[in-house]
């Protein structure tokens, strides 16, 4: 029977996650696939651009796990001023990092695009795209950190609602101004900025103003942004702030992945957007149990049951292992299917093969990694841990072997990506050691 209730409970969060990284997925491949009929330059400057706003997205993606980890634990305590003094913080962090965000990709967005390519043709479409989506910046930040609050405490379907409205305002508006219909301008690649823009105001007022002046679960207005917080702050800057600096480094150095592929070719640059909406494809289910099994967890460490918490974690790891190996499998069937969705060159096609069967051995070993970093060991607390290891990994061995591969060695693209995501492998092992010493469970008081 308590077998049984973990499996519900983990499911009633994991299934609307799942659903909702579904919507998302489906609005990336919509959306590459009406910018790559426009060509690989603006298919390129669409997937670069996107690389600077994952940096935020990550950030702001930090902060709302950051921020969940304790709100879960606050919710098993039933700790009710704990929880809203951890929303008021969160909101506060984000209104000045999406304050900060939108001022440099509004003013600086060329200085962006060279960071990642030379090509002009590439840079002046990008300049297009990040102008208009600098302003969805503050938007997107405090959607993403209070869908993660909503999940904490129980509440999947809301931010599910949300993903299935802007999916279709979305999809909608981009084919109107990506290609002039319905007497819209043809706007090309600033068309999918501004669709992608509607989609983003929809997601704020759907999520945040919900949250404001309806949600009586949380109980959560406007005067509580100002509430006075100074006891909780030393435990939220130790268990919150590690995980928004490691997603946020993470995001740069995904960023200097890119950069990486940048200065490899347009090609390969092209050739990897196709392949990303593959991983998030065939991730969405690790997606979901990761960011499941961190509520799962806390809410069973606020209740103060160290010992179903171990169990619960050691199942999530072996659930892991399962969500891998059928990535693995989705990824090699619906290779041939999605690349031939694309107006590529026959060039092009053969290295997002490659990097196909690359990113397959990457996924046998993520569905751990995933389950450990994203989930199990943030829902304990240990957040420093995490940190280290995600910024260590990446920016010793990812960044520096996959330029050695790609730039210097000019190795087949199979092999360039498999040392550009060797972190995932190393810290796979590495996060199962820390599971298994028992250290990950950290005291939250509040």
């Amino acid at each position: 029977m308590k077998n049984q209730q973990f499996y519900v409970k983990t499911a009633r969060l994991a299934v609307p996650i799942m659903m909702q990284n579904m919507i998302t997925i489906g609005v990336n491949m919509a959306d590459n696939i009406m910018v790559g009929s426009l060509g690989e330059n603006a298919l390129s400057a669409v997937a670069l651009a996107n690389q600077f706003i994952n940096i935020y997205q990550f950030s702001c993606m930090g902060l709302g796990q950051g921020a969940s980890i304790m709100t879960s634990r606050f919710w098993g305590m039933k700790n009710e001023k704990a929880l809203k003094q951890t929303i008021a913080i969160t909101t506060r962090i984000c209104l000045v990092l999406g304050i900060l965000f939108t001022v440099i990709t509004w003013c600086f967005p060329e200085i962006i695009m060279k960071i990642f390519i030379s090509e002009p043709a590439v840079i002046s479409q990008g300049v297009s795209y990040l102008k208009v989506l600098s302003v969805s910046c503050l938007l997107m930040g405090l959607s993403l950190a209070y869908s993660n609050v909503y999940r904490s405490v129980g509440n999947a379907k809301w931010p599910l609602f949300s993903s299935i409205g802007a999916f279709f305002l979305n999809i909608g508006c981009n084919y109107i101004f990506i290609f002039g219909k319905f007497g819209a301008p043809e706007l090309g690649v600033t068309g999918a900025a501004l669709g992608t823009l509607i989609a983003r105001i929809f997601e704020f007022v759907f999520i945040c103003m919900y949250l404001i002046f309806f949600d009586k679960k949380i109980g959560f207005r406007i005067h509580d942004i100002f509430m006075k917080c100074q006891n909780l702050m030393k435990e939220y800057v130790q268990i919150s702030i590690p995980v928004v600096i490691s997603d946020t480094l993470y995001g740069f150095g995904n960023s200097a992945v890119s950069m990486v592929m940048g200065r490899i070719g347009n090609q390969f640059v092209s050739a990897n957007s196709i392949t990303l909406v593959t991983q998030q494809l065939s991730t969405v289910f690790i997606q979901g149990a990761a960011q499941s099994s961190s509520v799962v967890v806390g809410n069973t460490l606020g209740e103060g049951n160290v010992a179903r918490a171990k169990e619960e974690a050691e199942r999530f790891m072996k659930m892991g292992i399962i969500l891998g190996a059928l990535s693995t499998i989705i990824i090699i069937l619906i290779s041939d299917p999605v690349i031939s969705c694309y107006n590529i060159t026959p060039e092009t096609a053969v290295i997002a093969k490659e990097l196909m069967y690359s990113i397959g051995i990457i996924m046998l070993f993520r569905g751990v990694n995933s389950m450990m970093t994203k989930g199990v060991l943030r829902g304990g607390g240990d957040t420093r841990f995490l940190m280290v290891a995600d910024i260590l990994f990446l920016w010793v061995a990812s960044v520096p072997l996959g330029y050695l591969a790609g730039v210097v060695l000019h190795w087949p693209a199979f092999w360039t990506y498999f040392f550009l995501k060797i972190d995932e492998i190393i810290k796979c092992f590495w996060c199962i050691w820390r599971l298994k010493s028992g250290k990950w469970i950290k005291k939250i008081s509040g």
